[in-house]
């Protein structure tokens, strides 16, 4: 197992690299920066005092480099215009669109990704797989069909639509407002229970929201996995040894249906920051989702490289976790290779 985890940091760190290299490049392929369109702006009205400030720190900061200069000063191979500060040394960049460092501009917003992602990925599971069993040990039942009918609804729904609706009929019927993180008034605290308390109400709205089309496709699927797990011979074998409905559901079938989504781990959680920006943006959710947005459109490259740098460890970290859960899941994969 050490051998093999060793291999895997070392694929790992590969991947990463060749991943920070592409990120780079796209982020690099349209015309120009944040500093040169600023520039060109503040030259044609005429300020020609903060043109030569922003010159200065298109310089500084080695915007006027070569492309392959500023990724290997940018990943701290390389030394830049103030050495060797790179994401290698923990030096996340500048934002010259928010004009503070990256760190202080995502700082807040990576904890709170990583908790609504967190708190989504269990959502699903717990909601979809006990609905995904009873459907498929009760096909064609009348909880059958509301099952698949609540699938259809959920995979039907646009999230940012749901969002909407939940903003407007939650303040109407209840008088809850919801959107952000958490009540205004603990921004500017330290963690409190009454601030955690704030944090977990608020996390309801878009943990259901973000969560309502996973866990209809999770049923859907986990469904037909079942349906053919429980027609194979040794589930038909199982049964006419006498063993007990629920033992011989969980221990075979249940564990063999649940390989494609375990698998699908590391899928899931850059999918859920990506696919929820729109749902951030609607409930004012402080993700590091609407902040790529803006970065992307503003050309904000440290800002913009970094987050999506961070979606990449999370891909990578997700297949590891994946990969894990899978041999512990499933004795075909841990023992395969003696077989």
């Amino acid at each position: 197992m050490i051998v093999y985890l060793l291999r895997r940091f070392v694929t790992m760190a590969m991947t990463l690299l060749l991943i920070s290299a592409l990120v780079f490049l796209v982020i690099k392929l349209p015309p120009g920066d944040y500093l040169s369109n600023q520039i060109d702006e503040l030259r044609a009205q005429g300020d020609a005092a903060a043109a030569a400030k922003a010159e200065f720190l298109r310089h500084q900061y080695g915007l006027d480099l070569p492309v392959w200069r500023q990724y290997l000063a940018w990943i701290g191979v390389m030394p830049g215009p103030s050495g060797f500060s790179g994401l290698l040394q923990g030096d996340w960049g500048w934002s010259f669109e928010f004009q503070k460092p990256v760190n202080e501009v995502v700082g807040t917003s990576l904890g709170l990704t990583v908790l609504v992602n967190i708190a989504v990925v269990v959502f699903i599971h717990l909601i979809a797989i006990p609905i995904a069993i009873y459907s498929a040990t009760r096909q064609y039942s009348v909880g059958d069909y509301a099952a698949t009918l609540v699938g259809y609804i959920g995979l039907a729904t646009p999230n940012f639509l749901l969002a909407l609706i939940l903003l407007f009929y939650l303040n109407r019927w209840f008088g809850i407002s919801i959107g952000g993180m958490m009540d205004p008034r603990f921004a500017n605290e330290g963690m409190s229970w009454a601030k955690a308390q704030s944090i977990a109400s608020h996390l309801i709205a878009p943990v259901v929201v973000i969560g309502l089309s996973g866990t209809a496709a999770m049923i859907r699927r986990m469904r037909a996995n079942l349906l053919d797990e429980l027609q194979k011979q040794y589930t038909v074998t199982a049964r006419a040894k006498g063993l007990k409905p629920l033992p011989a559901l969980l221990k075979y079938p249940f564990r063999m249906a649940l390989n494609p989504f375990v698998a699908d781990i590391g899928n899931l959680l850059p999918h859920l920051v990506s696919g929820s920006v729109l749902v951030s943006l609607v409930l004012s959710l402080p993700t590091v989702g609407p902040v790529l947005l803006q970065a992307l459109k503003q050309q904000d490259q440290y800002l913009a490289g970094f987050i999506l740098m961070f979606v990449a460890v999370l891909t990578v970290v997700g297949m590891l976790i994946s990969d894990l859960l899978l041999a512990t899941l499933d004795p075909r994969i841990r023992f395969g290779k003696r077989g």
